[in-house]
């Protein structure tokens, strides 16, 4: 890989000209042309979907969630797991009989899991009705891609290994007016041996400190409740900055900026979640009192296998470390059972850490390999089914330890965010706690998007009940 390229203004201006251009075609269609963006994965594939929108829109796009109404489909993939992969080749897989009714649809495919080549050399093969396919480097380009799509016809593929890029100035369309995604970095240097993450995104790269706070400021002042910093690695933030300016420090620039909104950042790594970090998070009011910190396996010797650069004891001592400041954090952490490799008296060694740390709610995932990562080629003896087992064994004390940290929320009054509408008839919203637990809540949608008192009334393990306060 080559170092970071910086898309320059006159670049992306050049992107926004395309976007004109297309908007101008687009103008003489008969109706209003729809596109249906669907996302797959992290919020980093969130925050992407979200300027892949910006760009639709201003090429004269509305949005919709059919896909037999859009005239372009853009389907944001993942690589993390098999699974993923699967319901992408699934979903596109059906879309062959769209495009035979309707061939002027475009449909195009991006993400990580185009960026490996033999995902991409799949789709190019067996996937023909596929008409774009790029990944997260190229998709500052997305607007020539479209246009030329649209005036030249046949296919395009932009999925080079080439520099991963940062790129300011890209139009934004996000989800609602309530949350909102902030990158502040991009790629990964960590090479876990088990994550593809760092062959698809690149390398890591930092946004300037001026862009970042200019993008939250403006959140600020549009009325966000809801920051999320984003990265990779987001502890990492700064080191290829020139000036240095660490993590601890753009939080509390951020925390900073006047207006009413918490702010919440992932994902973190044990090995740079630092003393600094953790009093910078106490010291911060705006700041959550969350902690999305993955610990991935409680044995040693699986994790110096999975190259994570940190032990349970150091782990284990960075949350004491973080409960003496902070002492309600709500903990969250990523587990992967039956890594190659991993013994049942190995796994024991994860249940033993869930009970000393009792996390509020865990990520759970049984080891998928991802073809051109170390892990993939490892010896992997264990039965399918001894990982099943072990799996349940872990999901039934967390979710023993959720009901219980949860029962203890009834009868209190939280701060809650409301922030969005109850899909069970018998709530009317939904809210989320400072520590981003669901809350269901009875009362009146006037509350949509504000800070309220809620009267918490019931629990179980995935969710919190109440009502209005």
């Amino acid at each position: 890989m080559e170092r970071t390229a910086l898309i320059s203004p006159a670049e992306i201006q050049q992107q926004l000209a395309h976007c004109d251009a297309v908007a101008q075609l687009t103008a003489q269609w008969p109706d209003r042309p729809l596109a249906f963006v669907d996302t797959y994965g992290c919020q980093q594939n969130e925050a992407d979907s979200e300027r892949i929108r910006g760009y639709l829109s201003r090429m004269g796009f509305a949005f919709t969630h059919s896909e037999e109404e859009a005239r372009i489909i853009v389907i944001n993939t993942c690589a993390i797991r098999e699974h993923a992969e699967q319901r992408v080749f699934g979903n596109v897989g059906a879309l062959v009989h769209l495009k035979r009714r309707r061939p002027d649809t475009l449909i195009c495919l991006c993400g990580c899991m185009v960026q490996q080549p033999q995902a991409a050399r799949k789709i190019r093969e067996s996937y023909r009705h596929v008409d774009l396919v790029f990944g997260p480097h190229a998709l500052w380009k997305f607007p020539e891609m479209v246009r030329a799509l649209l005036t030249q016809r046949g296919r395009t593929f932009s999925v080079d290994d080439e520099a991963g890029s940062i790129a300011e100035g890209i139009p934004v369309v996000r989800q609602d007016k309530i949350r909102a995604w902030v990158s502040v970095m991009y790629g990964c240097n960590n090479f876990c041996t088990y994550c593809i993450v760092p062959y698809v995104r690149g390398r890591e790269r930092s946004r300037s400190p001026e862009d970042i706070l200019a993008e939250v400021r403006q959140l600020a002042e549009e009325g966000y409740k809801d920051i999320t910093l984003l990265g990779q690695n987001v502890n990492s933030y700064g080191k290829d900055l020139a000036e240095p300016l660490d993590f601890a420090d753009l939080l509390e620039r951020v925390n900073a900026i006047p207006g009413d909104f918490l702010i919440r950042f992932m994902t973190s790594h044990p090995k740079d979640a630092t003393q600094k970090l953790f009093e910078a998070m106490a010291r911060c009011e705006k700041v959550a009192p969350v902690l999305h910190l993955p610990f991935q396996a409680g044995n040693d010797r699986i994790l110096k296998i999975m190259n994570r650069r940190h032990t349970r004891a150091e782990y284990l001592e960075k949350i004491r470390a973080l409960r003496a400041l902070i002492p309600d954090i709500t903990l969250t952490s990523d587990i992967i059972v039956g890594f190659p490799g991993e013994t049942t008296e190995e796994f024991e060694d994860t249940l033993r850490v869930l009970e000393e740390v009792r996390f509020d709610a865990l990520f759970t995932f049984i080891f998928s390999p991802r073809p051109g990562t170390p892990a993939a080629a490892m010896d992997d003896p264990m039965p399918r089914s001894e990982k099943l087992a072990n799996f349940e064994r872990l999901t039934a004390l967390q979710d023993q330890i959720s009901e219980e940290k949860h029962a203890a929320y009834v009868g209190k009054r939280v701060r809650c965010l409301i922030d969005g509408l109850s899909d069970d008839a018998r709530y009317d919203l939904t809210a989320r706690t400072p520590g981003n637990r669901l809350v269901r809540v009875v009362g009146d949608v006037s509350a949509l998007g504000q800070f309220r008192d809620v009267k918490i009334t019931g629990a179980n393990k995935w969710s919190l009940f109440g009502e209005l306060g």
